[in-house]
């Protein structure tokens, strides 16, 4: 069986992108995928320090729950990722995992795994496309494969509408695309290891 890690990029531990990136998993496990979520808002990361101690042994200096994030990273077949949209991009708590992320670029330990992004802005284009661009981008320096939301839609992932706790829940189109994205990470990451 594979195993499909979702990040949820979003400081509280239970609103809107935690919602839709549970239900892009329960999509994924629907299809065959054993699932893990990883809420960024209950985790003790700290910022990128530029030692550039990972550079020489591997390894990031500080002692945090960065360490067994990495971990479950590596283990991973794929992953989603979500986050809120914050002045048209990601939170400092997902911003703060791909910073600290240098150490498993440097023998590309993240290299082949099935990825795909979840955003969750104020309105329908509330800067959803830009977020998920910045996780896309991370995960193309990783050499990750990305993958959309697929057909019917075809975009760019998970495009959710958030505002008051618990708005996404009424959000048919948020629900659709974070399904569908869902689906297709499991479904490739199955497909690529039979």
């Amino acid at each position: 069986m594979v195993k499909i890690i979702g990040i949820v990029g979003s400081p509280r531990t239970d609103g809107n992108t935690f919602y839709l990136v549970k239900t892009a998993l329960k999509s994924a496990e629907a299809a065959g995928a054993d699932t893990e979520i990883i809420n960024l808002g209950s985790k003790d990361i700290e910022p990128c320090v530029a030692c550039d101690i990972c550079k020489a042994t591997g390894e990031c200096a500080i002692y945090d729950d960065m360490r067994e994030i990495t971990e479950k990273l590596m283990s991973s077949d794929g992953m989603i990722i979500g986050s809120p949209v914050y002045f048209g991009s990601v939170t400092s708590q997902l911003k703060m995992l791909i910073d600290r992320s240098r150490p498993l670029r440097g023998s590309f330990k993240l290299k082949d795994k099935v990825c795909g992004a979840i955003a969750v802005g104020g309105s329908r284009n509330g800067g959803q496309e830009s977020t998920i661009s910045v996780i896309h981008d991370f995960l193309l320096i990783h050499d990750s494969i990305i993958v959309g939301d697929g057909s019917p839609l075809a975009h760019y992932g998970g495009t959710g509408v958030g505002g008051p706790k618990g708005d996404t829940m009424n959000d048919d189109l948020g629900i659709e695309t974070s399904k569908n994205l869902g689906k297709r990470v499991a479904e490739l990451t199955l497909r690529l290891n039979r």
